[in-house]
């Protein structure tokens, strides 16, 4: 039989057995099926802690068999899921979209919700959400089912999910924050460095015609910290550490804006389309 245990920081910690269902995430009471009192033992459903307003009512379902247990992500925004298991090299690390589905591993499994958690600093700040998911193959230990919960009708509504937090789109921090990621939205990761104030500034003109003055290399390091600040959130800014070198913050930046979707190959698209009508000759009578 598997024992799953779900943890985190002001969670109470739940632990399932084979057979067992948990949904969990900023308001999952109505995932919970109303039917029979034997669905009631099987499957339950936990509020996790500060959950920012855009964070989906339901994030996960976790579903436990006799032998594996599945993640089926149901948020709306993308989540990582790492682990660590007995295998060449010893760790995978993978993003979930919704409707995907992944067999954890057995073991601790961590999934980061990205900016899922309420700030403790300014009003609108967000941090990361962490949740832990241990598996073990074990028949002994008890298994800890939640109450059921009940669901206020005049609730239901009153939970809607926010909008994330973005950038303003077409300003100028959308399209340095454009440039800044290409890399990772176009599939190219493995470019072997950040761009440059210069390219950045190269890339702007062409997608836009006009560049808000970036040719000065303080105008584009002020978009980027702008950037950072609403990527990371203020306690993983890592301007705010100020620690490693500048290059290394920067790929830490560019990567994280494409990961939380402040922008997106569909906005790459867009802006590309853009440039390539704007630089087409008018057709000579």
């Amino acid at each position: 039989m598997l024992r799953v245990t779900l943890r985190g920081a002001g969670l109470p910690t739940v632990t399932l057995g084979s057979g067992e269902t948990l949904f969990f995430g900023r308001s999952p009471d109505h995932a919970v099926p109303d039917d029979t009192p034997e669905n009631a033992l099987r499957v339950t459903a936990i509020a996790l802690p500060r959950c920012a307003p855009h964070v989906s009512r339901v994030l996960g379902e976790l579903i436990v068999g006799e032998e594996i247990a599945r993640l089926r992500w149901h948020g709306s925004g993308e989540t990582q899921v790492s682990s660590l298991f007995d295998a060449p090299g010893g760790a995978r690390r993978v993003t979930l979209a919704e409707g995907m589905s992944l067999l954890l591993d057995e073991g601790e499994n961590q999934l980061v919700v990205m900016r899922g958690r309420v700030g403790s600093g300014a009003e609108g700040t967000y941090d990361d959400l962490s949740i832990v998911v241990d598996v073990t193959l074990s028949g002994s230990g008890p298994v800890v089912t939640l109450p059921r919960p009940g669901v206020d009708e005049e609730d239901v509504d009153a939970g809607a999910t926010a909008p994330a937090p973005h950038l303003p789109p077409l300003s100028r921090e959308w399209y340095v924050a454009l440039a800044l990621s290409e890399p990772w939205l176009t599939g190219t990761d493995d470019y072997p460095r950040p761009p440059s104030n210069r390219e950045i500034y190269e890339r702007v003109l062409h997608w836009h015609g006009y560049a808000w003055n970036l040719e000065r290399a303080q105008r584009v390091d002020d978009a980027i910290r702008s950037i950072s600040a609403l990527a990371f959130g203020p306690r993983d800014d890592p301007f705010r550490a100020g620690t490693g070198r500048a290059q290394n913050v920067r790929f830490a930046i560019g990567r994280r804006t494409a990961e939380v979707q402040l922008v997106t190959a569909d906005d790459l698209d867009r802006v590309e389309r853009a440039a390539t009508r704007r630089n087409v000759p008018p057709r000579q009578p």
